[in-house]
């Protein structure tokens, strides 16, 4: 038995067998054969396997996730028949002499350069497609394993170095309990998907990958930020106790599900949700969620060979608006770069990707894209609520270039004879110290700020939120923090507009009081979160929380802040 310590990411806990999710290895030497019928017979077996798996694979692809989604597999099926790509390989076993790992990496690198140099974007796509179905034929040839986390069929834990947005978005929740990460702080994106999903969560564990190999049994306490590799019966008793207290507790906040959010002392703020898909509606919605404050549309594009149909977002964004019963959607345009790529786009490789060609930047460039989604918005529009909000926004030429677009596509839809809402705000993610300091000016011209904490501590920091050394200098509870906010809250309401805030801060039980100090109007948070914040905030006095914010802004240091929110907590 051992344990290791990380950092509690979402709350729970969660008993099951370990599934690593790492990349394999699939390195091998140039040699020559004797034998070519032999080897050509080691390469019909592996595509013979590779066909077998990619059938099952897009039969339940089909089944769980949609036709659309399944069509990915059904290209990869076809380049596994493909006689032109299949033949060049058995002809180099037999001409050159080589084995079959080296045959299958010559031929086809050859056609992945072939598609790479054309100009059309659907031929380059295929490129993708061959280098997938390599892999899984090169895995058959060694007698590797590929991991398919989509494929998971019995209740595991999924140990990763670290989750892409891509992965968590194939994790099946029937059967994903829980994940820990050797990297990862509580706002990187496998800590923001685990509370989506409402499982358990425990990352920046440095050394998960190596010491828990797959079907070790393992607790996630993501409580306590404690993972336990194959435990004893003992502390096996003690977890399961602790998952009945846990849930003895979430019945308790479940009792305040309709109840509004309402101060001590009479004040109403909005409890929202973030969300990443449709599915994500289940959870807002059991969990008492007032509004969206936060949809993730990148997630429709991501885990696919080709970006969504106007007609395929519309839809969605429809059944999130009608599922929402008239509560306000905020849903905010593609977001896309930093740590989320669409490698269908082919974007060059940046140095500083977080400070580079992304979100409204590429949105801006890439107008096609752009304009689509916002007519499948615009479209979707008079089914609910609808607010529609622009990310990583640096200056008032960047908002106004976006609305532009927003207003054209609008009228080119109402001269369709298709109907649009003329009720729907328009705002920004504040995430740039730059726009924090001008809210005054871009107070004039939104219907409202959504601070994006997540982006706006590590850029006021010059602190990447992924780097563990640097960890120590991503403080939610900073004065200057704290004073950004305050900035952005009284510009919003000096305009007669309202601020939310839709990163994670927004849910952190010690920053929930300095933040209902400041006046903020709308908190957004991961699903799991509300309740226990409605609970909190019951107990609490608006007038008293100002008086502890205004003490907070004139402190030196962020634990001088942390400090005096656990002393008015004990008043």
């Amino acid at each position: 038995m051992s344990f290791l310590q990380g950092i509690a990411a979402s709350s729970g806990i969660a008993i099951a067998k370990a599934y690593r999710l790492v990349e394999p290895d699939l390195s091998f030497e140039k040699t020559r054969i004797t034998d070519e019928e032999q080897e050509i017979k080691r390469l019909k077996d592996a595509i013979a396997i590779t066909k077998t798996e990619l059938e099952a694979i897009r039969e339940k692809a089909n089944a769980e996730l949609g036709a659309d989604k399944a069509a990915i597999f059904e290209a990869h099926l076809l380049i596994a028949n493909d006689p032109e790509l299949i033949t060049p390989i058995e002809d180099k076993i037999k001409t050159d002499k080589v084995n079959a790992e080296h045959a299958l990496k010559e031929a086809t690198d050859m056609f992945i350069s072939m598609f790479e140099q054309m100009d059309n974007e659907y031929m380059k796509e295929r490129a993708a497609d061959i280098r997938d179905v390599r892999k899984r034929m090169l895995s058959h040839l060694l007698g590797v394993k590929i991991i398919n986390p989509s494929m998971i069929s019995e209740e595991a834990i999924i140990v990763a170095e670290d989750l892409t947005p891509s992965d968590t978005a194939q994790l099946n929740r029937k059967y994903v309990k829980a994940f820990t990460t050797n990297i990862g702080g509580r706002t990187s994106h496998s800590a923001i998907m685990a509370r989506s999903m409402e499982i358990p969560a425990v990352v920046g564990t440095k050394t998960a990958t190596k010491d828990i190999q797959n079907g070790d049994i393992i607790i996630v306490d993501g409580l306590k930020g404690e993972v336990h590799i194959n435990p004893n019966q003992e502390i096996i008793e003690k977890y399961k106790q602790e998952q009945i207290r846990f849930e003895e507790q979430k019945a308790e906040w479940a009792k305040l599900l309709h109840e509004k959010t309402v101060s001590a002392d009479g004040e109403h703020v909005e409890l929202a949700a973030n969300i990443g898909t449709p599915n994500d509606l289940e959870g807002v919605i059991n969990n008492g969620g007032e509004g969206i404050g936060l949809y993730r549309t990148e997630f429709l594009y991501m885990g696919r060979n080709e970006l969504p149909s106007e007609e395929e977002q519309f839809e969605s964004y429809k059944a999130v608006l009608e599922g929402m019963q008239g509560k306000p959607v905020v849903v905010r345009t593609l977001d896309i770069g930093g740590d989320k790529e669409l490698p269908y786009l082919d974007l060059p490789k940046e140095m500083n990707p977080f400070l580079g060609f992304r979100a409204i930047r590429l949105c801006l460039e890439e107008q096609g894209i752009f304009r689509t989604q916002l007519r499948a918005l615009l479209r979707a529009s008079s089914f609910g609520n609808l607010k529609i909000m622009f990310p990583m926004i640096a200056n008032l030429d960047e908002f106004r270039a976006a609305k532009n677009i927003l207003q054209e596509e609008k009228q080119k839809l109402i001269s369709e004879g298709i109907t649009v809402s003329d009720q729907i705000e328009l705002g920004i993610m504040v995430e740039i110290p730059s726009t924090a300091v001008m809210a005054d000016l871009f107070a004039k011209e939104v219907d409202f700020f959504s601070i994006g904490t997540n982006d706006l501590i590590q850029y006021t920091m010059a602190a990447d939120r992924m780097n563990e050394r640097v960890s120590y200098l991503y403080q939610p509870y900073s004065p200057a923090i704290l004073r950004l906010v305050k900035m952005v809250i009284d510009a919003a309401h000096k305009e007669g507009k309202w601020a939310g805030m839709c990163g994670e801060m927004a849910g952190d039980e010690t920053a929930i009081p300095l933040l209902l100090g400041l006046g903020l109007d709308e908190f957004s948070m991961s699903a799991t979160s509300i309740l226990k914040a409605r609970s909190q905030i019951l107990r609490l006095s608006k007038k008293e929380m100002e008086e502890l914010a205004q003490k907070a802004l004139q402190m030196s240091t962020t634990n001088e802040v942390i400090e005096a929110v656990k002393a008015a907590a004990e008043k």
